[in-house]
């Protein structure tokens, strides 16, 4: 009895050193225990949700994970999502308009095309486009998402991160504002009659919750938020369009016909890599749009997130709860390990040089500018941060040289993102110096 259960300790000792080795078959023991102590129960991330995986891109297989089944709420890192679609769907170009002709009146259907007068990216040319034609007919009646995605919060509706999206926006369906003197002056000039003094205790320009007015108190105006989103109304958008073109547009809620043209006006990429850099929630949701009236030739996002998670992305280790195209929302919920699966699409699909080009770098660029600096950059990731919620999802270039896909992902801590970030960054250059 003593030998068999002397055999028996032996063969459990045996096969869990064989475990061991299957999964962590490219750690020593010593590199195994420093990832446990930095990610396990006695360290800084088991005082909340944190999920962790690290997967060699070059053997597909997994070099170390710690709860890479939970879900998190992924915020912008979301964006990954939306920049497969935009890549898969999209290839290289924007979906700016459907149309139809007649003689000399031209019908226009957004398609969702942020591009128009939004930041320094690439222009279609309305005027040339709308030269030939004297009547110009626009309809939004193909968009089926409404202004604001399945969960966003209320409150945001001030900032610019949570511009409305729309069929064919203008000006990033934003007002700019800029000071003079204690007063503030916007644009498109259009809104400067709707701005109004108040004795409130604001010190931004502020819109009111269900229309386009604007106040501001001219005793402690400061203008620090230098954008602010307007509501969208079909009126005002054919105002807009019409002094932008100089020709007169005319609101009309006609059906998209079957039969219709597509006019692609903008380069693709300069989107995604503003979206992915900065984090830019309006391009993101815009992308998903478009991706969905390419598919449809309607503007659904719910619909094309459906699709993409049939076909594309069918084969994920956990069905993700994917919801919008930005990640503002909370009901948005992804596991580590199936934001790897979706990362190594990405780098399967895209050239070296176009993705390290979208992706944010450490200390150099985007959203980690000020993160994970080195004489040397060594993480190339996208950030999502909420109240709450900080992940980081990406390549990590370690100082063998090689290249390991990563998800790191933390919700329901009670401190700043910072200390989140500090301590995340402390994990990276551990891997980054022993691999």
């Amino acid at each position: 009895m003593i030998r068999l259960s002397l055999t028996k300790k032996i063969l459990f000792i045996f096969l869990l050193f064989c475990f061991s080795q299957f999964s962590y078959g490219q750690l020593t023991r010593d590199q195994y225990l420093k990832l446990e102590s930095a990610l396990g129960d006695q360290s800084f991330f088991s005082k909340h949700l944190s999920g962790f995986e690290l997967y060699d891109l070059d053997s597909q297989t997994v070099v170390f994970e710690r709860n890479s089944e939970q879900r998190f709420i992924p915020a912008s890192t979301t964006k990954l999502f939306t920049l497969f679609a935009g890549v898969s769907i999209l290839n290289d170009s924007t979906q700016t308009l459907r149309y139809t002709t007649q003689g000399d009146t031209i019908r226009i259907w957004g398609a969702g095309d942020p591009s128009w007068g939004y930041k320094e990216l690439y222009q279609p040319e309305f005027k040339k486009f709308l030269a030939p034609f004297q009547t110009v007919i626009f309809s939004d009646a193909n968009q089926d998402s409404p202004a604001f995605g399945y969960g966003w919060q209320w409150d945001d509706y001030y900032y610019d991160y949570s511009a409305e999206r729309t069929s064919l926006p203008i000006f990033g369906n934003l007002v700019q504002v800029k000071r003079n003197g204690n007063r503030p002056v916007v644009s498109p000039k259009v809104f400067q009659s709707s701005v109004y003094p108040t004795q409130r205790s604001t010190r931004e320009l502020e819109r009111d919750f269900h229309s386009n007015r604007f106040y501001y108190n001219p005793n402690n105006f400061r203008g620090r938020e230098e954008f602010i989103p307007f509501i969208y109304s079909p009126e005002l958008f054919t105002q807009l369009a019409s002094e932008a073109t100089g020709k007169t547009w005319i609101y009309q809620s006609d059906s998209l016909p079957k039969e219709n043209q597509v006019w692609r006006a903008s380069p693709l990429l300069p989107i995604l890599k503003e979206m992915m850099l900065e984090s830019d929630n309006f391009l993101a949701e815009q992308t998903m749009l478009m991706v969905s009236d390419r598919i449809f030739q309607r503007l659904d996002t719910e619909r094309a997130i459906e699709y993409l998670l049939k076909t594309y992305l069918f084969d994920l280790p956990d069905k993700p709860q994917w919801v919008d195209g930005s990640g503002l929302s909370r009901h948005n919920l992804m596991t580590p390990r199936t934001m790897v699966a979706l990362f190594e699409k990405i780098y399967r699909m895209l050239p070296d040089d176009q993705l390290y080009e979208l992706l944010p770098t450490g200390g150099v660029s985007g959203t980690i500018e000020n993160s994970y600096q080195a004489q040397e950059p060594y993480i190339f990731a996208k950030t999502g941060t909420m109240s709450n919620n900080h992940s980081l999802v990406g390549l990590i270039k370690t100082k063998s040289g090689k290249i390991y896909c990563f998800a790191f992902m933390n919700s329901n801590y009670p401190y700043k993102a910072s200390v989140v970030r500090r301590e995340m960054e402390k994990v990276m250059v551990m891997i980054r110096d022993m691999l």
